[in-house]
């Protein structure tokens, strides 16, 4: 499904782009949430027309590139934006809001995918962002990203500030993994206190228990046996006197 994106998202497009995408991505997530428009033909019609008009003022060789350089090294392009006390943004500061701006300001177009920016400006500060304008040929234009109603604190105290939420993070992370390793240890002392003797395989003979020692006779067997010797001496004894007779 073809759309008009009205906002930048990532790993999808630039605003004012015409994207294909899956019809369910569409209707469930771009069109709802306002990222998005259907790409109806007026609509891709009104487009290109605003794309040819800007590409006019775009530099169509080396020396016009080289002139319009020279204006954008020389300009300071400037965004108010809602911050935290921390100087971290609610929002952020995008390519294409980059290149409008310079639009609105100065009246030359960029191509938004040959500024240099790898992510978002996301926190207060001042920045010198490349910008590729032609072959050869690329400026270093300076943005100021100001806190809403305010001024820029010194670069000092932004570096510390910087510094600091640096600092926190890090050791946030570093009570994260110890967590997790001491998660880990717990989890195999567990394991080793629930291992069990492996009994043998089938077909393997049990190992033989100990033969244990012959106790002696108890006296009470002695006792019973006792009397039936005693019985016998008697007969053998009359026994005898008769053969003496």
């Amino acid at each position: 499904m073809k759309v008009v994106l009205r906002e930048d998202v990532e790993k999808v497009g630039l605003r004012g782009e015409v994207v294909d995408v899956a019809r369910g991505y569409a209707r469930n997530f771009l069109l709802p949430r306002k990222l998005a428009e259907p790409a109806t033909p007026s609509r891709v019609a009104e487009l290109e027309k605003v794309n040819a008009r800007r590409a006019l003022n775009e530099a169509q060789s080396f020396e016009q590139a080289q002139e319009i350089a020279q204006r954008l090294g020389q300009a300071e392009i400037r965004f108010d934006v809602k911050a935290g006390d921390a100087g971290v943004l609610f929002g952020s500061v995008t390519q294409t809001q980059l290149a409008e701006a310079i639009w609105d300001k100065l009246k030359v177009r960029v191509d938004r995918r040959k500024i240099g920016m790898d992510e978002p400006l996301k926190r207060i500060g001042r920045y010198q962002v490349p910008i590729e304008l032609f072959a050869d040929v690329t400026v270093e234009t300076r943005v100021l990203v100001v806190p809403e109603g305010g001024e820029l604190p010194p670069e000092e105290e932004l570096q510390a500030i910087e510094e600091a939420e640096a600092a926190e993070a890090a050791a946030a992370e570093a009570a994260q993994e110890e967590q997790h390793a001491a998660a880990e240890a717990a989890i195999e002392e567990e394991i080793a206190a629930d291992e069990v003797v492996e009994e043998p395989a089938e077909g393997e003979a049990a190992p033989e228990a100990a033969e244990e020692p012959e106790s002696p006779p108890r006296e009470s067997e002695s006792a019973a046996e006792q009397p039936e010797s005693a019985a016998e001496e008697p007969e053998r004894s009359s026994e005898e006197s008769q053969e003496a007779n």
